[in-house]
């Protein structure tokens, strides 16, 4: 197993060194860029005050979409039940021309 790395991440304009194994080095960046989004997105909305207060609001912000697409309610869920749904309709469309050409 290889040594973690140190990798840095910025998050509303401070910068944080995080080690982690090189291979999981994509979904750290991933998941600082997420955060630092969010963060930005409630602290300039304006109406939460201080760094800590708009950690835990992004937080608790982040929790409840996780919980949400978990049980199946989450906006991330339904995107994707609809392109299975399209891309079911194709496979059974390019079935059924196939079918016809045998015929």
């Amino acid at each position: 197993m290889a040594a973690p790395v140190q990798v840095t991440i910025r998050i509303l304009d401070k910068d944080y060194q995080v080690a982690c194994p090189e291979e999981e080095r994509p979904a750290l960046v991933e998941a600082a860029r997420l955060l630092n989004d969010r963060m930005k997105q409630i602290r300039d909305g304006g109406k939460v005050i201080g760094v800590d207060r708009i950690a835990v609001m992004a937080a608790l912000n982040i929790s409840h979409e996780l919980l949400e697409t978990r049980a199946g309610r989450g906006s991330g869920t339904e995107p994707l039940s609809r392109k299975i749904h399209m891309l079911q309709e194709k496979v059974e469309q390019a079935l059924g021309a196939a079918r016809q050409h045998e015929i």
